[in-house]
């Protein structure tokens, strides 16, 4: 009989789901889709899906101005900062993106005990310390790390961001921490108030198509594994690079982005170096295609995490 597999854990919630106009270019249901897929497919068992609640303000404090904070929770903010931000500010927003920051919380912790872990959602590196924008209300990842830092002094974390855009708020955020390494490779159509610089930031032509963005990819991403060895490596993967993507300014196919998924996992995880995967953006509603990217994405780390971690 064949020995059962430990599960590989993968963090939602149902307070994820944020009802928006039907043309609004934010998916609001992106996760539910992606998980109802996930499940459906018996990608994922229902055990291996960990339900999370908000998190605790004093993590979100550690990042993001008190004022930013209140005016989030309260809906207070004015015309030009809802244009900035591109979502409807309410209590839900605030409720709904504090959750989203606790479970790619977890989902760091869990990389680090079991070597990948998968948060379905995340990824909101736009936002900055007194600022929301592009659809990213709180930085998860930053949040993530400041807390991470508190539990586990001198953790070396590298953030690899492949969402079709730079995540200027991150970078912003963590500037200046010798045990933070933030990659990005992104259009150089920016999103949100424009590039700020990271550790090492690579920036393809626009459209971009998937084998020059792939040998990017590859080269860079190996010569910044060679200057920085992570104890964990935050993936913040992105769907937005699909050439079907009307925000992401890239032409890559299904099969370039499953070649990037493949090769970058494979890489973290028989180095033994732990990984916790974002989605990252994503904005076809048609087809789910946003959601089925994602998909693609748990489905590889599932796959090697089983040959690699045997999990």
């Amino acid at each position: 009989m064949e020995n059962e597999r430990e599960p590989m854990r993968c963090f939602y919630s149902n307070d994820l789901i944020f009802d928006l106009p039907e043309n609004h270019p934010f998916l609001g249901r992106k996760s539910e889709d992606a998980l109802s897929m996930l499940l459906h497919g018996q990608i994922l068992q229902s055990e291996e899906v960990v339900s999370v609640d908000v998190a605790d303000p004093f993590a979100l404090k550690r990042v993001h101005d008190g004022h930013y904070l209140s005016k989030i929770y309260y809906g207070q903010f004015d015309a030009k900062e809802k244009i900035r931000l591109g979502l409807p500010v309410t209590s839900k927003l605030f409720h709904r993106s504090a959750t989203e920051v606790e479970a790619t919380r977890q989902t760091c912790y869990a990389a680090l005990e079991e070597g990948i872990a998968v948060c379905l959602a995340g990824g909101k590196h736009h936002a900055r310390k007194d600022a929301g924008e592009g659809f990213c209300v709180f930085n998860d990842v930053a949040i993530a790390i400041r807390d991470l830092q508190v539990h586990r002094p001198g953790i070396k974390v590298m953030v690899v961001d492949t969402d079709a855009h730079q995540g200027g708020g991150t970078n912003s955020l963590l500037s200046g921490d010798p045990n933070i390494f933030t990659y990005s490779i992104h259009s150089g159509r920016g999103l949100g108030s424009g590039l700020v610089k990271g550790s090492m930031d690579v920036e393809t032509v626009r459209y971009v198509e998937g084998p020059m963005y792939l040998k990017q990819l590859f080269v860079t991403l190996a010569a910044a594994l060679d200057q920085f060895k992570p104890d964990l490596v935050i993936w913040v993967a992105g769907a937005d690079n699909h050439r079907r993507d009307k925000i992401g300014g890239m032409l890559l196919t299904q099969p370039d982005l499953d070649r990037r998924d493949e090769v970058l996992l494979s890489a973290f995880l028989k180095n033994r170096v732990p990984v916790a995967v974002l989605f990252g953006g994503g904005f076809v509603a048609k087809d789910d295609l946003s959601a089925k990217i994602h998909v693609r994405t748990v489905t590889t780390a599932k796959k090697l995490a089983n040959q690699y971690l045997g999990i």
